[in-house]
């Protein structure tokens, strides 16, 4: 799978940066880290476990530490970092650019940004926008609603009623964000997030009707760009005899990116309204994140009426 990769074009555009200087088109400069880094030691001569591909920051501190050097000291310092050939350098809250600064970036081709932000605050929107952008990611076959504000994903055969039910769910007020094709990218260690892919966003696909412009038909209020996935749900044609959860005993996983994600297995017949189902199964799925099991409590009750019938004696 190809390194992720996004355009130094679309950084700019999302943090409203100024471009000072730039070698070619920002489109074309592609970033492949989503880790970014504030060059206070280099700046001093210290470049061990330097890596060059991140973004450099220049803050409050490196601006401060590098105009108590002489001009000389400057412009060997800044030609120093920007010889290592870091994707860019940006100056943080509002501090000036001096000549130096500017000449030593058009002599190694380095994009040259500021922005009037604080350097926390700006750091922090860099880092929560790259790792979205630069977050591992595969696509899966299936269907992506909200549901009572529960990112479910729906996963079966084709032909066996996902996209019917996420229309269903849709004329019941729930949201939906991708159908046949979801992107789901792994935003942090506990999140994964889908999406659709701009192709055939905001669209579903219809046996014996087609292709549906959800947006157009529903509105604004029915669709949403992306979704964490918070339990994914299996569907499959009913087979007799074969034995299905009863009780939700036993909780389930699928592993998706490294992340285990609660999943359930649900038999499609005909009768079954898989809508209302969903809308149960996210619910069911938010109070077991909030520490109630409705199964545990029922096997406890179980138990607890099982010993007193072993002992005779009458529940109070």
């Amino acid at each position: 799978m190809p390194k992720p990769t996004v355009a130094l074009g679309a950084v700019i555009r999302e943090l409203q940066l100024k471009v000072l200087y730039s070698p070619c088109d920002p489109d074309n400069i592609p970033i492949s880290r989503n880790e970014i880094n504030r060059p206070a030691l280099p700046l001093t001569g210290f470049f061990d476990c330097f890596e060059a591909d991140r973004i450099q920051i220049v803050g409050i501190t490196e601006h401060a530490y590098l105009k108590e050097l002489s001009e000389e000291e400057r412009r060997e310092r800044i030609r120093a970092l920007l010889s290592k050939r870091p994707p860019a350098l940006v100056y943080t809250h509002k501090n000036p650019v001096d000549d130096i600064v500017i000449e030593a970036a058009k002599e190694f081709e380095i994009p040259l940004l500021c922005t009037d932000v604080n350097t926390s605050e700006f750091m922090a929107a860099l880092i929560a926008f790259l790792n979205v952008k630069l977050a591992p990611t595969i696509t899966r076959h299936g269907v992506l609603v909200e549901v009572y504000g529960e990112g479910i994903l729906i996963i079966g055969d084709s032909g066996v009623g996902k996209s019917e039910t996420a229309i269903e769910l849709i004329k019941r007020g729930h949201r939906f964000i991708a159908d046949d094709a979801v992107e789901l990218r792994r935003v942090s260690a506990k999140t994964i997030v889908g999406t659709s892919p701009a192709l055939i966003r905001h669209s579903n696909e219809l046996r014996g009707i087609g292709i549906v412009a959800v947006r157009r038909l529903f509105g604004m209020g029915a669709i949403k760009e992306t979704e964490k996935v918070d339990l994914v749900v299996q569907f499959e044609p009913w087979e007799k005899g074969k034995l299905y959860e009863r009780l939700g005993m036993d909780e389930e996983y699928v592993e998706i990116l490294g992340i285990k994600i609660p999943t359930l297995t649900v038999p499609v017949k005909p009768g079954r309204n898989l809508a209302v189902i969903l809308e149960i199964a996210a619910m069911n799925n938010r109070q077991k994140r909030m520490g109630y099991n409705t199964a545990k409590e029922f096997n406890e009750k179980l138990l607890r009426q099982m010993e007193l019938d072993a002992n005779n004696i009458m529940p109070q």
